[in-house]
């Protein structure tokens, strides 16, 4: 009968706040608190059909919102522009912008402390740190999780967390000048059990000149516009990175191959290149292929030389995911100094009259 939607393609990774109001026969939807249009649509009328949040209208099963979803509320009435204005700021008594990222999956190298945002009324923060989620929202100052009262927005997390410690929890109280406390949401976030090298979370669908580019196939080098390196990394049109077949988390790397008198390669730079950190000593990465591709070898290199081939000839047409695990000492590089890591179809250096495929590839890591 009608529906209100938006031109606008929202690609980055960033928090948006989406708002539809019905107001008599009008429909409107707001994005970040900017109406995006309005439309006019006979009366509703009752219906024993279904309703969906993330997921787009009717009964096809593949029209699933990819990402992440908030915070969900219905009102009783139309909000105004102020009242969706003030809903999409939140609470601004409350300490916001938390780092790291609510639900952040991150290895014991890029947690080294918290910051958040005052809320607006805040003279100083009570600040509550730990692993048990029930603990960290009942604590009080008497409490072990409590960190301590402070006037800055942030907290070095030295002593706090280590390597393979799982789940963190904590909470910031904002304290005002007269003693009331507003007290914080519980946020989280989880130091791995690994280092990771990649696992393809990062990277978003916006294209260049954009300073907030970070597409996949910018990252991994293939063989785009070449005629030796048959590899193609990513899709052609957003999302850029795979988000239908993934080992774990939200996207993975689809990886096509073209080894018709060539070898495929993709290339990472690798931004930490101490390999021997936290005594990890294996390589792991999950792979997929499947049995309509041309049967070929897999190989990873590092600092584009040390090359190690996995033990199947026929890996790309292995289906389901695959955990190949590499002992380091076999490269026989110096560990402590890798610059790149490259996954390739074929024979390094060695072209041959091969086939296709595609593959696809995820969490990438360094393990004990």
């Amino acid at each position: 009968n009608g529906w209100a939607s938006s031109d606008a393609l929202y690609t980055d990774t960033n928090w948006h706040h989406v708002t539809g109001v019905r107001e008599g026969r009008t429909n409107m939807l707001y994005v970040d608190g900017v109406m995006q249009s309005e439309t006019t649509m006979t009366d509703f009328v009752p219906s024993a059909d279904f309703f969906h949040i993330g997921r787009q209208y009717g009964h096809l099963d593949d029209r699933y919102f990819h990402g992440k979803i908030d915070d969900v509320r219905v009102y009783s009435r139309a909000l105004t522009d102020a009242e969706i204005a003030e809903v999409m700021l939140g609470n601004t008594k409350m300490a916001g912008n938390p780092v790291p990222d609510r639900d952040a999956l991150l290895d014991i190298r890029d947690i080294s402390s918290l910051s958040w945002s005052r809320g607006n009324t805040a003279s100083s923060h009570d600040v509550y740190f730990g692993t048990d989620r029930d603990a960290v929202a009942g604590a009080d100052n008497s409490a072990p999780e409590f960190q301590g009262n402070q006037t800055g927005t942030s907290l070095s997390l030295a002593g706090l967390v280590e390597f393979g410690g799982g789940d963190y929890y904590w909470r910031i109280d904002e304290i005002e000048a007269g003693g009331t406390v507003n007290a914080g949401t519980i946020w989280k976030f989880t130091v791995t059990d690994y280092l990771i090298v990649d696992n393809f979370e990062s990277y978003n669908n916006i294209d260049p000149p954009n300073a907030g580019s970070n597409r996949i196939f910018d990252s991994w080098i293939d063989g785009f516009g070449t005629t030796t390196n048959g590899a193609l990394v990513g899709n052609d049109l957003p999302p850029y990175a795979e988000q239908g077949v993934v080992q774990s988390g939200n996207q993975s790397m689809v990886y096509a191959y073209d080894n018709a008198g060539k070898t495929s390669e993709a290339t990472l730079t690798v931004a930490k290149g101490d390999w021997t950190a936290e005594g990890v000593t294996k390589l792991s990465l999950w792979f997929r292929g499947g049995s309509g591709n041309a049967a070929d070898r897999i190989f990873v290199a590092l600092n584009g030389t040390a090359v190690v081939y996995h033990d199947d000839a026929s890996a790309t047409q292995l289906s389901g995911w695959n955990e190949w695990v590499i002992d380091l000492a076999t490269f026989g590089v110096d560990l402590a100094n890798v610059n790149s890591i490259t996954i390739g179809i074929g024979t390094k250096n060695a072209p041959a009259a091969g086939g296709t495929g595609t593959m696809y590839f995820d969490e990438i890591g360094l393990i004990r």
